[in-house]
Formats: structure tokens, sequence, C-alpha cells
């Protein structure tokens, strides 16, 4: 059999393509390396807005709704803002949430093979083979999903992407509420978040600027002993891929979605509403692509570098500035609607570009007398 469309890779990115792709009637064929449901380190932070792009309920995977959010500079100065806006932030579990999109997926009618790895790919003229240890499997289109670690991007011929180490752990949540943390200081480069779970919390930490990360996981263990938190299970590594300016994501027949293109947060660190929002277009574009668009692949190029590059730009910007000179950058937080705004871009309600102009002078203001 030859597919329609092959993903690699089955998490949120994977997972929306092939969703929107078998909803149009495509045979789709999701590979992932491992078996479902698998642990993903992860703060699991995810905008409710993500289900204006879906026809099904959400509710059985959201473990906690955050109503608040807390920054800390060194476990001091705290800094609160109330989220506005109904169910403003999901807090998940990727296990679980992960497995619900493919199953939501499968309803569609996408065939999951679980415990298969990509071991190489190679274009037969009009169509993809994808090799694995069970033999080889050919589509028409192909998405690699793969993520940061993922080996799909250099195969199909695109620049090494520059990856970013992070660290999560699990373990009881002792202050017991809805408030989503952040703090600012202990990581040189990027910042700490505690997301609260319906059982624990979620710690990360992670550079998001380069520098060294090989203390991480020290300082997630001492953050966590700080804050009373009981660990049930220790750092776990993950890389991250942040958005590193405008660049091709397709070729032949192919296209990437999710972190595999990069789409990570330079200032917050979020991916999963921006991966499901490639993955979303990839879907679109492939469709079109099967109806006999030759431009289709290149104009979800275009799209993703319109709707999240040029916000992702500005983004950088301030997260030059904000990580350059962080104690700075937290004593903006405390203008009256700065916090409060930063939990408006983690809910997807406020674009970088919307504002950028302001918090760049207010940064640069701060570095420079008689700005600001």
């Amino acid at each position: 059999m030859i597919f329609d469309c092959i993903v690699v890779g089955a998490g949120p990115a994977g997972a929306s393509a092939a969703y929107h792709l078998a909803k149009r009637g495509h045979s789709v064929l999701l590979l992932e390396k491992h078996s479902l449901p698998r642990y993903k380190p992860c703060g699991g932070g995810v905008p409710s807005t993500v289900s204006q792009w879906f026809d099904f309920d959400f509710t059985p995977v959201v473990a906690q709704t955050v109503e608040h959010v807390q920054f800390t500079w060194k476990l001091g100065d705290p800094i609160e803002a109330h989220l506005t806006t109904p169910e403003p932030m999901w807090m998940v579990r990727r296990d679980l949430f992960d497995h619900f999109l493919v199953q939501q997926a499968q309803k569609q009618g996408v065939e999951l093979r679980e415990n298969t790895a990509a071991t190489g790919i190679e274009f037969k003229g009009d169509r993809w083979q994808v090799n694995t240890a069970n033999g080889s499997i050919e589509g028409r289109y192909l998405i690699a999903a793969d993520g940061a670690g993922g080996s799909m991007s250099q195969w199909l011929g695109f620049k090494a992407t520059k990856r970013r180490q992070g660290f999560t752990l699990e373990g009881s949540d002792p202050q017991g509420n809805h408030i989503a943390r952040f703090e600012f200081g202990l990581v040189k480069n990027g910042f700490i978040s505690s997301f609260p779970k319906a059982d624990g919390c979620s710690i990360s930490a992670a550079t998001l600027r380069g520098g060294n990360s090989a203390d991480l996981p020290k300082i997630l263990m001492e953050y966590a002993s700080k804050t009373g938190t009981q660990v049930t299970q220790p750092p776990k590594e993950y890389s991250i891929c942040v958005w590193d300016g405008e660049q091709p994501l397709h070729t032949q027949h192919a296209v990437l979605v999710g972190e595999a293109a990069c789409i990570v947060d330079p200032i917050t660190g979020e991916g999963i509403r921006p991966s499901i929002y490639t993955g979303v277009k990839a879907a679109d574009a492939i469709d079109q692509a099967l109806a006999g668009n030759t431009n289709a692949l290149a104009e979800y190029t275009q799209t993703i570098n319109r709707e999240l590059g040029s916000d992702m730009v500005w983004a950088q910007r301030i997260a030059g500035l904000f990580y350059q000179f962080p104690g700075l950058g937290y004593k903006l937080l405390k203008r009256p609607t700065a916090a409060e705004r930063i939990g408006q871009f983690l809910c997807g309600q406020v674009r970088y570009s919307d504002v950028a102009g302001r918090i760049m002078k207010r940064l640069s203001g701060g570095l420079i007398p008689g700005m600001g």
C-alpha cells in the first residue's frame, strides 16, 4: 500500500497533522518509535486556544487549569498576575495529552505503528520510502514530526538546528493551588517553571540563549528542596529547538512540523501550541498538494514564517535584552500590566509584535539614561 502521507513522530504536531489529513479522507500512517503512552519531559502548559483547531473536547486530559501566574527573583520578590480569560491555560501530562491526540487521529482512520523508528528515507521519483527495522513503507508525502532530537530534518537535507537542553522533574505540589510559577535569577539565560498537575507538579529548567546546561539538574533539585517539593521523579533531559530565524520548511513532497521546524518561543520556551499550529497548517498544505496545487508546500513555509516567524523575530529581540540583563527585565515585570501581559503571551491572546516596540523601549530605557 502507498499511503497518501506518512507522519514520522506522534507528538502534538504529528498527531494533529495526521488527524486533519485523515479527516479529509486521506490515508495516513503515523510512525512512533516508542510505545504509547510514553513519558515526555515537559512542563505541560498548553493554551486552551488550541481547541479552536479541533472539533473534540480536551477535558479528559486537562489535569488542571491555571488562573494565576507568579514570578519570583531568586525565590523572593514575588509578582502575581491574574489570567483573565476563561480556562486561560491548561496543565497536562504529556504522556496522556499526546496519546489522546493520537487516539482522536485513529478514530479518523489513521494507522498507528508504535515501537517503529524510522531508520532512513529515500525519494522514489514521486513518493517517499521510509525504512524501519520492520521493513519499508511508501507514501506520496512525508511529514517530519520527530522533534528536537530527531534525524528527519537532516535526512531531508535541511540545515542542522541549534539544540538547547532542558530538564524536568516531577514532584509534589506543596502549595496545592492553581498557580503557574516562573523563577528568574537562578538559571543564566533561562528560567525555572513550576506547573501544577492534579497529583503534583512538573518543574522544568532550560537555557534559551545558549550557555552551559550541565548545572540544571542540580539547580532544579535545589529549587525543589527550597520550595518544599518532594521529588517523585528525578530530572530528565530533553532537547529544545528555539526559533532561530526564517528558513525553508518544505522540500520535495515533504514538510517539517513542530520542533523539527524549530518553533519554540525564545522567551517562554513554549512549544506545544506552535507545534499543533504547524501540524494543522501542514495538513492543509498536503491536502492541497494531493489535490494538485504544486505550490502548496511552498505556501506552507510562507504561512509559518509569516504567522509564527515574524512574531518569533520580535521574541528573539526581547529575549536578547531580557536574558542579557535579567535583573533589569525582572524590575520591568513590576509595572502594573507587565505580569498580566506575560500571561496573555502564554495563553496565546497577544502577539509579541503587538507590544514589542514598547517592551524594547522600556528594556533599552533601563540601560540608557533618559530613555523609557
